[in-house]
């Protein structure tokens, strides 16, 4: 399970990382309520970004980006929407992002799904 965590954590950090390197802002990072978790929160110009980091180091189980089922991003919606109540900011519009990143024989392929609902 340490195992699995650590590679979760290092997946977020590529992940946060990229994003900056593509111009957004992070603004929050493993936000949480009772209904779950937000890995990242981003503003990119004036769209809020909330963005659903996957990392998978084999194949057993399918693609990183195949794990994310309709329902997780209609649970990421419904956690985006309990964010921005608790929030003062406004926004002119929210996007769910995916970022898929696969690891095999020690090197990451990424992929960024803007807009995945």
């Amino acid at each position: 399970m340490a195992a699995k965590n650590e590679l979760g954590r290092h997946g977020e950090q590529l992940a946060a990382d990229y994003l900056r390197a593509e111009g957004m802002t992070i603004i929050e990072r493993n936000w949480r309520c009772r209904h779950g978790e937000i890995d990242i929160i981003a503003e990119d110009g004036p769209t809020l970004v909330v963005v659903e980091v996957k990392t998978r180091s084999s194949m057993s189980h399918g693609t990183a980006l195949e794990s994310v089922r309709p329902a997780k991003l209609a649970r990421l919606r419904a956690l985006a929407a309990k964010w921005l109540a608790a929030e003062s900011r406004t926004y002119a519009t929210v996007r769910i992002d995916v970022i898929a990143l696969d690891r095999f024989a020690g090197d990451y392929s990424l992929r960024h799904v803007r807009g995945a609902s």
